[in-house]
């Protein structure tokens, strides 16, 4: 009942995600505000779980939004959700493709058609994490992580002879739906803080992924693009004074080069 209770949660999330992402676009300045910034989170993942034969990482793109919200200058909280997110792992061994009871694909004459295996799984990923924004527009970051695994399966890529073949074998059954961790990061504030950001988080689940093989955690580094949408006045306000600062000692520069 509690499993119910939370997928119909998480759903109604993911379904309001898209509304609110458009809202943003419409809305703009209104959604942030001095104490509250709204924006796109995406960028690329590169995961893996430990505890299997093979270690290759998936490379994945993942989109969602975040809020950053101020508690304390220069402390924030960033949370928000990436709607779109694949963790996994790629190039899975014989033995991986054993212990998952998934199918190895053969040719008319009996032999193992050349490939690529991979592990991928869908989730919601929730980051509740301590931001600490530096005067130099660097940020450091750390806390908890909460992932809702939606949809997972074996995946099989090949291509010979130009020929190119995709073929998906669902294993959802043999996933724990539900997955948490710390995550930490770093990133940099372009335009003199008022810009875009890009930043590093790496992600390390506590939970198994798999039911039945204890030791499989998943890890993931994120690389980040945040593109705040619209700017409050507050912001606005603020950007005008660094401007007109970055300016006036531009004045005095050349001022005291003419003495």
């Amino acid at each position: 009942m509690k499993k119910h209770l939370l997928l119909l949660t998480f759903l109604f999330i993911s379904f309001g995600i898209q509304s609110q992402v458009l809202i943003a676009l419409l809305l703009g300045d209104k959604l942030n505000t001095g104490n509250i910034e709204f924006g796109l989170d995406g960028g690329f993942n590169y995961a893996s779980i430990s505890g299997l034969d093979t270690n290759n990482k998936l490379s994945e793109f993942n989109i969602g939004f975040y809020f950053d919200i101020k508690i304390k200058e220069p402390w924030y909280l960033n949370t928000g959700i990436l709607m779109k997110s694949t963790l996994g792992v790629d190039d899975l061994s014989v033995d991986d493709l054993e212990f998952l009871n998934t199918t190895i694909y053969l040719d008319q004459n009996g032999e193992v058609i050349e490939g690529d295996y991979s592990q991928k799984m869908n989730y919601f990923l929730l980051p509740v994490l301590a931001k600490y924004k530096f005067k130099s527009n660097l940020y450091a970051e750390a806390g908890l992580q909460f992932g809702w695994m939606y949809k997972s399966w074996v995946q099989f890529d090949s291509n010979i002879d130009g020929n190119s073949a995709r073929i998906k074998e669902n294993n959802k059954d043999v996933i724990n739906w539900f997955d948490m961790g710390i995550a930490a990061g770093a990133g940099y504030r372009l335009l003199n803080g008022y810009g875009w950001t890009l930043g590093i988080r790496y992600y390390y689940g506590f939970m198994d992924v798999y039911k039945d093989k204890s030791g499989t955690k998943n890890s993931s580094l994120f690389l980040k693009l945040n593109i705040p949408i619209g700017v409050s006045d507050d912001m606005k306000e603020k950007a005008e004074k660094q401007k007109a600062i970055i300016q006036e000692r531009k004045l005095k520069r050349k001022e005291d080069k003419k003495i």
